[in-house]
Parts: C-alpha cells; sequence; structure tokens
C-alpha cells in the first residue's frame, strides 16, 4: 500500500527503529516544536514520510555538523522561508512568462503612471 508524502502512518516506535534512535529523542523533538506529528484519536503520535525526512535533517545537523537544537530549529525556519520565496519565484517567473506569451497585461494587472509638474510662482509685494 502506497501512502502519501504527508500521510501520518508510521507509529512512534517504528519511526524511532528506523532512524536507530530512542523514542524520548523523537519526543523532544516535538517538545522544542522540531516536528509536529499528528495524533491519532486514542492520541497516538503519527509520522508522515515527511516527518521522517524532517528528522532525518536534523539528524544530520545536529551528528555530522554538531548543531544544537536551538540552531537546528533557526535553520529549518530560514529553510521554511527559503521554500516559499522559492515557490513565489517560480510563480512570479510563470506570471511573467504568460504575460509575455500573450503580449497582453490584464487590466488588474496593468500599471499606469501619472507625472505631474507643479511650479509654485511666489509674488512679493
Amino acid at each position: 500500500m502506497i501512502h502519501q508524502y504527508d500521510e501520518p502512518v508510521y507509529l512512534i516506535s517504528i519511526v524511532a527503529k528506523v532512524l536507530e534512535i530512542h523514542p524520548q529523542t523523537l519526543r523532544q523533538y516535538e517538545r522544542e516544536n522540531l516536528v509536529t506529528p499528528s495524533r491519532s484519536n486514542g492520541k497516538i503520535r503519527l509520522y508522515s514520510q515527511k516527518d521522517i525526512d524532517r528528522i532525518k535533517l536534523i539528524l544530520r545537523l545536529t551528528r555530522e555538523l554538531g548543531v544544537n537544537l536551538a540552531g537546528v530549529d533557526i535553520i529549518l525556519r530560514l529553510k521554511e522561508n527559503v521554500d516559499i520565496m522559492e515557490q513565489d519565484i517560480l510563480e512570479l517567473r510563470q506570471e511573467v512568462l504568460k504575460v509575455k506569451n500573450s503580449q497582453t497585461v490584464s487590466h488588474d494587472k496593468a500599471l499606469v503612471t501619472k507625472k505631474s509638474t507643479y511650479e509654485m510662482i511666489i509674488f512679493k509685494k
């Protein structure tokens, strides 16, 4: 059975075993808001493949690069911001390409500038 990338299906014990870490480590990551697993109706933590990949990144940062959890938090937030900006850039590029191909600009995207020059004359008595 194939699951979606962000579908929560893995129990904490399975994730801990696959990643060769203690379940308490996963609980610590959750307390530090580094990962947020879903919860079942019985409040059992369920992890998605997306969560697992995020945990792998956390492990790489801490084990191989020696980053502490506060640093990991900053890195992950910066990565999320970069991902959002990259998506925005992609959408803007597609919009520019669409406009270039159509050779017209929609009315809501049109920019009209009006330049006015005012001269002030002061009369002295």
